[in-house]
């Protein structure tokens, strides 16, 4: 395929797939790429529904310096919302560091976007699909889509190219005490740590394992590890706290139905044996009677 036809399929590729708007971009100064356009970033507003809400300030101080080296090698999304002003669906970062580097203009896909729910569902599936979203940021951006949008997980599933698995995992991180969640975030312990934590229903433990991966630099493996303890130990003390009442339930009805102190006993295979005495055979014979009536 000759490089001026490559050109043209890959063109017609791009406007499937971004929805370019034709209003007005003949005002706008095109870019090499016949997609993209140079916008003054003042006409450009941010996004108020991004579902990235964590930008780190010491990552955006390095893109910064990398646009000023090399220029925005890839170009932000962005939607028209009036012939001279543009809304971010996703390249906030960029932006950002854009114009903390100095730049008056950048580099911008327009895609053909009207609706205030299409552009949140767009902007969350964008977002979700990018490597530099934090496991909580991705958590909430799937809740919303199942919330808001109406979306099962298999839906989201075939939108962002991800397992079933892989999104409930991501949504269960949000059933984690908010400082945990915070830790995530904040890169103190990572989403491996996170998945065992959420097996520990009570909140308080969390907290007190969360400090523990803290201060002794736990790995994953070893927080899986007190996790599982913890949990055959509330399953032994739930089995040991049954059979406890059940004995005790047992022993107080036959005592009563037999005037006298009776005593149950379990052996290793589970076999229960009940041990008690009477006064006489005629006190035996008349719990006897009792039974038989």
């Amino acid at each position: 395929m000759s490089d001026k036809k490559q050109k043209r399929v890959l063109g017609r590729g791009l406007d499937a797939l971004l929805g370019n708007s034709n209003d007005n971009e003949d005002k706008l100064k095109p870019l090499s790429n016949v997609n993209s356009f140079e916008i003054d970033i003042n006409s450009i507003d941010v996004n108020p529904n991004q579902p990235r809400s964590n930008f780190d300030s010491n990552e955006i101080d390095s893109l910064s310096d990398s646009i000023k080296d090399l220029g925005i090698i890839q170009p932000i999304t962005v939607r028209k919302i009036n012939p001279s002003k543009y809304e971010i669906i996703s390249g906030e970062r960029r932006f950002r560091a854009s114009k903390k580097a100095g730049l008056t203009s950048i580099p911008c896909y327009i895609r053909g976007v009207k609706s205030e729910s299409d552009i949140l569902k767009m902007s969350l599936v964008e977002n979700v699909q990018r490597v530099d979203l934090d496991p909580i940021e991705i958590g909430l951006s799937y809740e919303r889509l199942i919330d808001e949008y109406k979306l099962d997980i298999d839906s989201i599933s075939r939108v962002v190219g991800k397992d079933r698995s892989t999104i409930s995992n991501y949504i269960r991180l949000l059933k984690l005490d908010p400082i945990i969640q915070s830790g995530i975030r904040d890169r103190f312990l990572t989403m491996g740590h996170g998945r065992a934590l959420v097996n520990v229903d009570d909140k308080k433990v969390q907290l007190e394992i969360y400090e523990l991966i803290i201060s002794k630099n736990l790995s994953v493996r070893q927080t899986e590890k007190i996790v599982r303890g913890l949990n055959i130990k509330k399953a032994n003390s739930n089995y040991s706290s049954d059979v406890s009442r059940i004995y005790i339930d047992v022993t107080n009805k036959f005592e009563k139905l037999f005037g006298s102190k009776v005593r149950l006993k379990e052996d290793s295979n589970g076999k229960v044996s009940l041990s008690t005495s009477f006064k006489s055979i005629n006190d035996l014979y008349s719990i006897l009677k009792k039974l038989s009536n």
